[in-house]
């Protein structure tokens, strides 16, 4: 019975330090042992450090004042996007991809009004990360005053040529009532073409009416929409 007594209270003696000895020190199993990961260190996603650029040069007389934040990023492509419209009325040509369109009304503008030049225009500078294009020729400015729609074409052109990119394929729009396009279609899109530098086959143009339906449709107003893609050279 006394030696029952002796290995109850050794039993009892070395459970007592087991348990102080691990409320003192636990023993832990390191992260990767039981399925845990470290965490990572986090990555920054920006990949744009702006600089302060001139937007344009003053080859053509442009806005200088106007600077952009340029991606320093080179990308293998870009796409932008161009919309314009502009409220038609009578007394003004109507101008279109640089083609003169009979019709009873024309585009009131600071310059001549076209509405698709301006819309890829826009399209080229946005793809760019620039300014639009009433920032850059705008229409508080009297030497566009009558400006024709070609000189902005060509700015563009130029200023994604420094960036060194070309077109890739573009996609234009012309939402318009009246009047009907199809007959001049061949022509502007030409005309288009040569003006942008590019192969014809990349460049498209659509035209639809607008059913009607507000001032497109009641032929008090024409627009464009755009989209381009633009490809490192």
């Amino acid at each position: 019975m006394a030696m029952a007594t002796s290995s109850t209270q050794l039993l009892l003696s070395s459970s007592s330090l087991f348990h102080s000895q691990i409320t003192k020190t636990p023993f832990l199993l390191p992260a990767t042992k039981i399925g845990l990961r470290r965490p990572k260190k986090s990555l920054s996603l920006s990949c744009r450090p702006s600089i302060s650029v001139l937007a344009t040069s003053s080859a053509v007389g442009v806005n200088e004042s106007v600077t952009s934040e340029k991606p320093t990023k080179t990308l293998p492509f870009r796409i932008g996007h161009g919309f314009d419209l502009h409220r038609l009325e009578p007394g003004y040509p109507l101008i279109i991809g640089g083609i003169d369109i009979p019709h009873d009304r024309g585009c009131e503008a600071h310059s001549d009004g076209d509405v698709l030049l301006h819309c890829v225009v826009d399209a080229i500078l946005g793809a760019l990360g620039l300014p639009d294009i009433g920032q850059i020729f705008p229409d508080s400015d009297p030497k566009w005053k009558g400006a024709a729609s070609s000189v902005f074409i060509k700015e563009a052109v130029r200023l994604m040529d420094e960036a060194g990119y070309e077109i890739g394929n573009l996609d234009a729009t012309l939402i318009l009532q009246r009047p009907k396009i199809s007959p001049h279609k061949e022509t502007i899109r030409s005309n288009l073409s040569r003006l942008l530098g590019a192969d014809p086959s990349v460049v498209n143009l659509k035209a639809k009416t607008h059913e009607k339906v507000d001032s497109l449709g009641e032929n008090r107003s024409i627009a464009a929409h755009t989209v381009i893609l633009l490809m490192k050279k």
